[in-house]
């Protein structure tokens, strides 16, 4: 017998997202606002894997799109995370590759020409975060993970002595 949880839309959706870190090593985190329910998360820049895409490639596009911060920052170098997230009344599962891109600059500034007419509709706004302070966001953090991610992205930033 089908449960509440089994007629929700389950979506595949291979994706890769990029942890941007600005010379304070301030995370890049997008708010959005989901139009189904209004429910609002955080999570990198990032989005699906288009075909004939690799990761990287999908990862430096979208990070073009979403920010028009420069892809060439995204390094070849990525975690797989496993993702269940529902949003737009639908729930999309699968592997996303996280990679990360450093910025030489405090806080570089965002450019969102690249995004699509129902990004820009949900897009609520963005926030460089320093890492101390990702418990304390007033929306749910997308992946919960995202610590353990940073630390394996990159293991010599300032929270390799933090208990996890």
């Amino acid at each position: 017998m089908p449960t509440s949880v089994d007629t929700v839309e389950t979506t595949h959706r291979p994706a890769a997202r990029v942890i941007c870190l600005d010379a304070a090593h301030r995370l890049l985190l997008l708010h959005w606002r989901d139009p189904f329910d209004g429910a609002r998360l955080w999570e990198p820049p990032g989005g699906g894997i288009e075909p004939g895409e690799t990761p990287l490639t999908a990862a430096r596009r979208e990070l073009a799109e979403e920010t028009g911060l420069n892809p060439a920052a995204v390094l070849d170098r990525s975690v797989p995370v496993d993702r269940d997230v529902r949003w737009n009344g639908k729930r999309y599962v699968g592997q996303e590759h996280f990679f990360v891109a450093h910025f030489a600059e405090d806080q570089p500034e965002l450019v969102r020409t690249g995004l699509l007419p129902d990004e820009q509709a949900n897009l609520h706004g963005h926030a460089w975060i320093a890492w101390p302070d990702l418990d304390s966001l007033p929306d749910r953090l997308e992946p919960p993970q995202l610590p353990t991610v940073l630390r394996a992205l990159v293991p010599e930033g300032p929270w390799r002595d933090v208990a996890q």
